[in-house]
């Protein structure tokens, strides 16, 4: 019988390559039919992981097989993949289990035909594995081929991107980079300071035999070094929340008393995280354009505790239903997501670089729809999980130029000491892999002057 993870494994990965599914929802899916914790880890491992590694993979497979990836059936890469995975990269996976599930899922798939050619190449990869046939580190790091084959199929992310990277920052932040993104991401958490300090929640957490230390820049945050804290029923004392993103709220500074418009706030961590800046004072406008969204968002409001919070439906296109009294909005845009690929391994190969101009245009045409609603000397915040200049910097000077009205903040002037070290040169928040061993998060402050 076929071990339930791997099969549950193997039905994701089809649904996220079918694009019926994204990796949360599959992963979800996958959780219904599996009753033993340890299973749902495992699956869980397994498709992040094949998702985490697939160039590399892909190359193997091709090497192993002696056939173009295209030649070989779509359901049987699925299986070679995820089976690759485990016998390169699991320790703890005896190999024989691994070649057997492999054949029967074959059988499953309804591809019986193949079980030979998936049993030749898994013992193949077998023999070799000690000796794996991918493109070396180079000794000369400016050889630009050498470099991007190494960068690209050797550490698994798409050449578009890793061309990027190299022809701007080098061969040695690449390196880091692309390393930084195949870790496993440990869970980080914000503490509600609306319920609890973060020592209060650390201290907590503690009793319960769940590990922590304190984020570097992130004030509220907590990073979890052993135990899992999310078994338990949610007492909204904390919220999960890379420690970049919860930096965002540092260059917005909503004070008490204030009316903050958050935009794009769903799932709701930096809703959150402004009201407790506000005190819980003022009103806190939280809006987003999908039901589903609008759902999550509630969800977290109401656990939070927050009063100040006011949550909306929005359209996707047109003026919005607001007058210009904000003291600050923040437009959280949706973007590549391509500065948080060690969370969502997924997002290497559903993006492309033709991608970033056409996303441009939407941020800049939602902060066009944003500006109308900043009261003279409020803030504007543009913030994107993104690590590519189009949708940052550039999206920021593509508003300036036409909405003459505005100026960029330099958030050196009023940011706070552990901000500092995370801003580029003209004040704007930049996290970067290689820099701060952090996702690559950006976030731009403009006020209003007139």
């Amino acid at each position: 019988m076929t071990a339930p993870a791997r099969t549950a494994a193997y039905h994701a990965l089809r649904a996220i390559a079918d694009e019926r599914a994204d990796l949360p929802s599959a992963l979800a899916r996958g959780r219904e039919h599996l009753s033993d914790e340890r299973d749902c880890a495992l699956a869980v491992e397994i498709v992040t992981g094949t998702l985490r590694w697939q160039r590399s993979l892909d190359h193997l497979a091709e090497h192993f097989a002696n056939r173009e990836i295209a030649r070989i059936d779509r359901d049987v890469l699925h299986i070679l993949r995820l089976s690759l995975y485990q016998l390169l990269h699991l320790d703890r996976v005896p190999a024989s289990a691994v070649v057997n599930d492999a054949v029967d899922l074959t059988r499953q798939a309804r591809k019986p035909s193949a079980t030979g050619f998936v049993n030749a190449v898994l013992h193949t990869a077998l023999r070799q594995r000690h000796r794996l046939p991918l493109p070396p580190r180079p000794d000369d790091s400016t050889d630009r081929a050498a470099a991007l084959a190494y960068l690209g199929i050797t550490h698994s992310h798409p050449e578009w991107l890793v061309a990027r990277w190299f022809d701007k920052h080098g061969f040695d932040a690449s390196e880091h980079w692309v390393r930084f993104n195949n870790e496993t991401p440990r869970l980080t958490l914000r503490a509600n300071t609306l319920r609890a300090s973060r020592e209060t929640v650390a201290a907590t957490l503690g009793v319960a035999g769940i590990q922590t230390e304190p984020t570097r820049h992130a004030p509220d945050g907590l990073i979890v070094t052993a135990g899992y804290p999310l078994r338990g029923p949610a007492d909204g004392s904390f919220f999960v929340q890379d420690e970049a993103s919860q930096l965002v709220n540092l260059a917005v500074v909503a004070r008490p008393g204030e009316r903050v418009l958050d935009l794009c706030a769903s799932p709701g961590g930096k809703t959150i995280a402004m009201a407790a800046d506000m005190d819980d004072t003022g009103l806190l406008v939280a809006c987003d354009v999908r039901a589903r969204r609008i759902r999550l968002l509630f969800d977290t409001v109401r656990a939070s505790g927050a009063a100040c919070v006011r949550v909306v439906k929005v359209a996707t296109s047109g003026p919005l239903p607001f007058t210009p009294v904000f003291d600050r909005v923040l437009v959280d845009a949706p973007c590549s997501g391509l500065g948080t690929i060690r969370r969502d391994p997924d997002i290497r190969w559903r993006r492309s670089e033709r991608d970033l101009a056409r996303l441009a245009q939407e941020q800049l045409a939602l902060l066009d729809r944003a500006a109308v609603l900043v009261r003279p000397r409020g803030r504007l915040v543009y913030a994107t999980c993104s690590s590519e200049p189009e949708e940052n910097a550039a999206v920021v000077d593509a508003f300036l130029s036409r909405q003459r009205e505005f100026e960029l903040v330099d958030l050196r002037s009023d940011a706070p000491p552990r901000l500092m070290p995370v801003l580029d040169g003209r004040g704007m928040l930049q996290t970067l892999p290689f820099a701060h061993g952090l996702e690559a998060f950006f976030a731009a402050a403009l006020v209003r002057r007139l």
